[in-house]
């Protein structure tokens, strides 16, 4: 199920590419947007030199595929753990249903000793970034638009309209937990 596009809908998600036009920063390949926590494109993490120099110990691709994906646990070996989401940087793609095990997959590789964790997808600004997002959202507490503002100073990042949608729902929904039980 992909974010609904209701004219309300329409005006927050402008409201929050607002806060990512903001952002002054220049794409780079890598960037640590929380600490031990990476969002970067899929050169930095096809180059085992470079994550061996940033200590990376945990890959989250998000573009991951089944026809030609470059980069699976075979790939990275001992080195690395690796998880890989199929998504699609798209308008129909519903992210949803893998926001819960990217933040739990996050959130278990920092509590590792030493863990560092690479989230890319091609670019590294849209289906990466919004997993990290997520990982903000359900594992920091922060609200969407705290989490955007948080990304926007550490990287360059756009995710699509879609995923902006769909990180609203999530943003509803957390904060009526959150009224409901403010210890969530």
């Amino acid at each position: 199920m992909s974010g609904s596009k209701q004219p309300q809908d329409l005006a927050l998600i402008k409201q929050l590419e607002l806060i990512l036009d903001s952002c002054t920063l220049e794409l780079t390949p890598v960037d640590e947007v929380w600490p031990n926590l990476y969002i970067g494109n899929v050169a930095v993490a096809q180059n085992k030199k470079t994550l061996c120099k940033l200590g990376i110990t945990h890959v989250l691709n998000a573009a991951h595929s089944k026809q030609g994906s470059i980069g699976d646990q075979s790939f990275y070996g001992d080195a690395c753990v690796y998880y890989g989401i199929p998504a699609e940087d798209s308008d129909n793609f519903d992210l949803s249903q893998f926001f819960k095990p990217a933040a739990d997959f996050i959130h278990k590789a920092l509590k590792t000793k030493d863990g560092k964790v690479l989230v890319h997808c091609i670019m590294g600004m849209s289906r990466s970034a919004t997993l990290v997002l997520v990982y903000l959202m359900l594992r920091q507490r922060f609200t969407l638009s705290d989490a955007l503002r948080h990304l926007v100073k550490k990287r360059a990042i756009y995710p699509n309209r879609n995923f902006l949608s769909l990180l609203l729902k999530l943003d509803d929904q957390l904060t009526l937990k959150r009224r409901l039980c403010p210890l969530l």
